[in-house]
């Protein structure tokens, strides 16, 4: 049988994967279950393309991995911008299904937190959210255990001849991210003597800067739709989500700003 649009895309199958709970069923969960499933779709290429962009630093390939950093920054506007569209839901309309989610909720998105972990915001008590033994908790301990982006981008300066700190080299990877005062001078000297670092330097704060901003729409959704009422599935909804905010996943690109 030939290749058509529909078998390439397996569009029988996705198109069965919408499936409402609620009776009737309710208008809206249809447009609820597609954003989240988007949302994953997303979160998969996402990964796919930062696993990329961690191979084309440690190749050196600047031209490539800044492409690849423009790629993952379009997608992260795109996140944003679906945001709008599920705010199209009111919370009366989305209460009038949100019972049957039962113990469901996207803190448990196991995708996302391996975007977190490879980005640098790495939290092991995560992995209690899932059963031991698990595809998905053994896939974040693969990345619990793995060098992070800022990881590889360190190792991409090195490469370029520039003499990063011993103590940053060997820094724990399981731990997240934080700053390091003594990597401050050789940042200082990259945006000031190597073009091409430098510009990879922006574009991470880019990729920090859109990160920042889809979680802060998210916390907005989620007290535009449920005020403070607690999550599904037992999370903390509105009030967990604040705790994320301002939290930058590259600190050090950050606080050199005023030592330039």
């Amino acid at each position: 049988m030939a290749l058509t649009y529909s078998s390439y895309l397996k569009l029988d199958e996705l198109l069965a994967l919408q499936c409402p709970v609620s009776d009737g069923p309710e208008h809206d969960e249809t447009l609820f279950i597609v954003i989240h499933q988007v949302y994953e779709l997303w979160f998969k290429e996402l990964l796919h393309e930062i696993d990329f962009l961690v191979g084309e630093l440690n190749r050196g390939e600047t031209p490539r991995a800044q492409h690849t950093l423009k790629r993952v920054l379009t997608i992260l506007k795109v996140l944003v911008h679906q945001i709008d569209v599920l705010e199209t839901m009111t919370p009366l309309e989305f209460l009038s299904f949100r019972e049957r989610l039962e113990s469901g909720s996207g803190f448990q998105s196991f995708q996302f937190r391996e975007l977190e972990f490879l980005l640098g915001h790495k939290r092991p008590e995560a992995l209690e959210r899932y059963e031991p033994g698990s595809a998905p908790r053994a896939r974040l301990e693969r990345r619990l255990a793995e060098p992070t982006l800022w990881d590889a981008f360190l190792r991409y300066l090195v490469a370029r001849g520039h003499d990063v700190p011993a103590a940053s080299l060997a820094r724990d990877v399981r731990e997240r991210v934080a700053a390091s005062p003594p990597l401050h001078p050789l940042l200082i000297s990259v945006y000031r003597k190597d073009f091409d670092a430098r510009g990879m330097c922006e574009r991470l704060v880019d990729l920090d800067e859109g990160f920042m901003e889809w979680r802060y729409r998210h916390v907005k959704m989620v007290e535009r739709t449920i005020g403070t009422r607690r999550g599904t599935g037992g999370s903390a909804g509105a009030a967990y989500l604040r705790t994320t905010l301002n939290q930058p996943l590259f600190p050090d690109l950050w606080e050199i700003r005023t030592e330039l």
